[in-house]
């Protein structure tokens, strides 16, 4: 049960994740949670740094989809501004978002990570999936709404008792 809560590898930023990293952990897809992972809550643009690792992505045929527990209507107008698949209202931890994702873009699983900044539910979606996760450091935490706070409470409390 608390193998689930663990990612594969903990990072400071999806910049972390070059195509070489990737092409040695045969991984060809990621799954990309959107908010404090690619932009900050608040915002609908990411940062000219994370436009061109996405563009790094693309040109080297990484396959990648956006998903988010966000509503339909704003991850998809962000998912179109880059040009990215997404699954929205994806109801992480649950795996619904995560099986959708792989079975429209056609991703073998075996091939594929979950990148995103919370455990309980990034990490979570992922492992139950049956994929590699990748947990990143929030992009300005202070933003978020007060429900993922109290989940940010409970992570650091995860964070002591099993990444001694």
């Amino acid at each position: 049960m608390f193998k689930l809560l663990i990612p594969t590898e903990k990072i400071q930023s999806v910049l972390d994740l070059t195509p070489e990293k990737l092409e040695q952990l045969g991984i060809r897809n990621l799954l990309l949670d959107v908010d404090c992972t690619l932009k900050s809550y608040r915002t609908q643009e990411v940062s000219p740094e994370i436009r061109q690792w996405l563009q790094q992505m693309k040109d080297s045929c990484i396959g990648l989809c956006l998903v988010s527990n966000g509503a339909e209507k704003r991850i998809a107008r962000f998912a179109q501004s880059l040009q990215i698949p997404w699954v929205a209202l994806a109801l992480k931890p649950s795996i619904r978002g995560c099986v959708r994702a792989l079975k429209e873009n056609h991703f073998d699983p075996s091939e594929t990570a979950m990148v995103g900044d919370q455990i309980l539910s990034d990490v979570l979606a992922g492992n139950r999936t049956g994929i590699r996760t990748f947990l990143t450091v929030p992009i300005q935490p202070e933003e978020e709404p007060w429900f993922t706070r109290i989940k940010r409470f409970l992570e650091a409390i995860i964070r002591v008792v099993l990444y001694r």
